[in-house]
């Protein structure tokens, strides 16, 4: 067996990307972005409509939510589910149960109350998806979002809501960023470490969605899945779930309790705070224990950004760009060598090498000195 996270990585380099994100997490977090959401069009580009829990989501508050449209695209790759074989001979689409969908697009401008019972509901959407109304078509490449069919699809959205492939975020949110387009997405912690993605938070271009802030999230992966990971189950239906650590929300749509400022509690001691060998900044170890009195850089775990309010800190940079070698200050095999990063004195003249940090500066700090 191994960790979540090693099943994650595993899966990502064998680009096995179907991660089908819950409802209920879906939920948690939309529902902090309604405003946003009034007369816009909603693009799911990587989401087969009758597989996702995105498209269904936006289906259900179509009209809720004021929509003027919602896509959702296939990729190649994505099975047939059981069931749904029937739906894909009606629409002339001409795929076997063994062959793998062939990509398409999903469009709609409406979503009626088809049960009459006063309000649009899951059953609504399913009577939608098995009718179709014309909305399914095929697309001519496969699918892939960076194919140019779907590029010229996500120039026409205002706002892109899905769960991209793990294998590919460094990519997909690149794109985003390139189009200019306002987004919420799914993805990995890890994902700071890659610099393009870490200069977006650095300038305020992308930051964290409210509704997780630690712990694990629990996906359901196709049939053919290989469970390889410690943690994951199947439901009395036969249906596989995975769990997976350290996923977060990533956005550009701003929401009120981003700008509200941690409370601070400990105030600045030298013998409490070291400071690195190879930068010039003190290490704090735990969020809840930054100074409110401390005017200097500090280095912080990356799940400082879990509470980062811009209106209260700066973000100068992280330990992966801003370290110098450890060459410079101590002698070799005196320190565990690796890419860069932030070193402390073990005080007998070794050194620990420390996880990635992130470097601040508060905006509002008072020396009482």
């Amino acid at each position: 067996m191994v960790s979540g996270n090693a099943g994650l990585q595993n899966a990502a380099k064998a680009k096995k990307d179907e991660f089908y994100t819950q409802l209920p997490d879906i939920e948690a977090e939309l529902k902090h972005y309604k405003d946003h959401f009034k007369g816009k069009k909603i693009l799911c580009n990587c989401d087969d409509p009758f597989e996702s829990n995105f498209f269904k989501y936006f289906a259900m508050n179509f009209n809720h939510l004021g929509l003027a449209k919602l896509t959702a695209t296939s990729y190649v790759d994505s099975p047939i589910a059981e069931g749904q074989l029937p739906l894909f001979e009606v629409q002339g689409l001409g795929v076997s149960q063994g062959e793998g969908k062939k990509p398409y697009k999903m469009e709609i401008t409406e979503v009626r109350d088809e049960d009459s019972d006063g309000a649009v509901g899951l059953a609504d959407v399913e009577y939608l998806l098995r009718n179709q109304r014309n909305t399914l078509s095929l697309l001519q490449g496969d699918g892939d979002f960076r194919s140019q069919e779907c590029i010229e699809l996500l120039k026409d959205a205002d706002i892109v809501v899905t769960n991209p492939p793990f294998s590919l975020f460094r990519e997909y949110i690149a794109q985003l960023v390139e189009y200019n387009k306002n987004f919420i997405i799914i993805g990995n912690v890890n994902s700071f470490a890659y610099k393009e993605v870490f200069k977006l938070f650095m300038n305020d271009k992308v930051w964290l969605g409210l509704s997780i802030h630690s712990g694990d999230r629990e996906f359901r992966v196709p049939d053919y899945y290989p469970l390889e990971a410690a943690k994951y189950r199947v439901d009395e239906n036969g249906i596989k779930y995975l769990r997976v650590k350290g996923v977060r929300w990533f956005t550009n749509l701003d929401y009120e309790a981003r700008h509200e400022n941690m409370t601070l509690f400990c105030r600045y001691i030298p013998e409490e705070y070291p400071r690195y060998v190879n930068y010039d900044a003190i290490e704090v170890s735990a969020t809840v224990d930054i100074p409110y009195d401390y005017q200097g850089e500090m280095g912080v775990p990356i799940t400082f950004l879990d509470k980062y309010s811009p209106d209260q800190f700066e973000i100068i940079g992280s330990s992966g760009v801003l370290a110098k070698p450890m060459s410079d200050f101590a002698e070799k095999g005196s320190y565990m060598q690796g890419g860069p990063s932030f070193y402390l004195s073990n005080g007998d003249g070794t050194y620990r090498r420390l996880y990635n940090r992130i470097v601040i500066v508060h905006k509002g700090a008072q020396n009482e000195n």
